[in-house]
């Protein structure tokens, strides 16, 4: 086949599993904000690969630790350690609550370790006790047991029976998860910022409550944090910004800027409950993931990067407010630091996949979540010209939309 058979869109719909629903651009390089396709056509992209492209495409940064470790160690199975992965771990506990690090490739896997930490250590302590409270509009991953957890029904369908003990509830609603807690539930796992379910914020009352909740009932408390981790809400984590501290937490996406990887951090009891045997990986924590990982954290580590985030936050919320106000077409802007939802106006409802194509169409990649919310997540590092630019783009899909 030629080079320009393989990178066509119409290749998707003959050689791949039909789970995606690609649009017809095809990338084919990209360099800080900026992607370019097969026909060479230039777009902002305010996507960041869904809150993964955490330094932008390419960063010379992340390439140059990419080919340091490539040329020394890629892979030497989990039998052995490495010293990148020991180097992020260190960061990764110095820099948060926790004391020990597991390593795997993807937010469903850091989430599925979780899960089954949580199950574990009330098994170890010989409680019975193995429910675990979620909530609706949830999303936790795509495995058996996290697509279970997650609360959206149609992830499920075609694939039951799925794992038992997994309980839905309202989000950001205490009084509900209360109710919801029994003498067999052994852990909460919430996301502090609901990403696929509409780019929803909890509540400082509810996160806190949680919190206070688990603590009486002597049960865990896990954040799922794979989309709003490692700078995305301004601070490394935003447990952090709302000053609530989880037992597990979870980390994905932008940890390794564009390289797969994931982590699962938790306090050195609860860590002990997974001893040698109980859980594994063969990919994870490999040594060239942990490289990038450990360079992006560098980054996203140094002043004055996170306040750099929270200024281009405040401009892009304050730049789609106006854009709702003046063309009525959001009702609401939400979310926190670069993760941001613009949510449909009434008359608008349904209509959220209209502006990411009108979008496109100008040159500017946007996302959503769900039919009524356009998604935001740009590279944290973007400047002020590509996000100005992109906002320009933007408005103008607006415009063709509403004229």
């Amino acid at each position: 086949m030629t080079t320009k058979a393989l990178i066509s869109r119409a290749d998707f719909d003959q050689y791949m599993v039909p789970t995606f629903a690609p649009m017809g651009i095809v990338p084919v390089r990209g360099k800080g904000s900026r992607l370019w396709d097969d026909q060479d056509r230039e777009y902002l992209d305010l996507t960041g690969g869904i809150a993964v492209n955490v330094l932008g495409h390419s960063p010379d940064v992340l390439i140059e630790a990419l080919q340091e470790q490539a040329a020394n160690l890629w892979h030497v199975s989990n039998i052995f350690t490495n010293q990148p992965a020991l180097t992020l771990a260190k960061k990764l506990t110095e820099h948060s609550f926790a004391q020990r690090v597991f390593f795997a490739n993807s937010g469903a896997e850091a989430n599925e370790a979780a899960l089954k930490l949580a199950r574990r250590y009330a098994w170890k302590k010989g409680q019975d006790r193995y429910e675990i409270l979620t909530t609706l509009n949830s999303f936790h991953g795509r495995t058996l047991f996290t697509l279970t957890a997650t609360g959206q029904p149609k992830y499920r369908e075609g694939f039951e029976p799925v794992p038992k003990g997994i309980v839905h509830v309202p989000y950001n609603d205490l009084a509900a998860m209360k109710a919801a807690v029994g003498p067999k539930t052994c852990a909460i796992m919430v996301e502090p910022i609901q990403g696929e379910g509409g780019v929803l914020p909890g509540t400082l009352e509810y996160l806190q409550g949680l919190r206070e909740l688990c603590d009486q009932e002597g049960i865990l408390l896990i954040f799922d944090e794979v989309q709003s981790g490692i700078g995305r809400s301004g601070q490394l984590f935003a447990y952090q910004h709302y000053g609530v501290t989880p037992d597990i937490l979870t980390s994905a996406k932008s940890l390794g800027g564009g390289f797969p990887i994931s982590a699962m951090l938790t306090t050195q009891e609860i860590a002990l409950a997974l001893d040698v045997g109980s859980h594994g990986t063969t990919f994870g924590g490999n040594a060239l993931a942990c490289a990038v990982a450990n360079a992006v954290l560098d980054q996203v580590l140094a002043d004055p990067f996170m306040t750099r985030v929270q200024q281009c936050a405040q401009h892009l919320t304050t730049e789609l407010q106006r854009l709702g106000n003046e063309y009525g077409i959001f009702s609401e802007v939400r979310g926190l630091g670069l993760l941001v939802g613009a949510v449909m106006a009434p008359h608008w409802q349904g209509k959220a996949k209209e502006v990411m194509q009108a979008a496109s169409e100008q040159g500017v990649l946007v996302l959503m979540a769900g039919a009524n919310v356009v998604r935001f997540a740009p590279a944290l590092n973007i400047s002020d010209e590509e996000l100005q630019q992109g906002l320009a783009r933007l408005e103008k899909a607006i415009q063709q939309l509403t004229a």
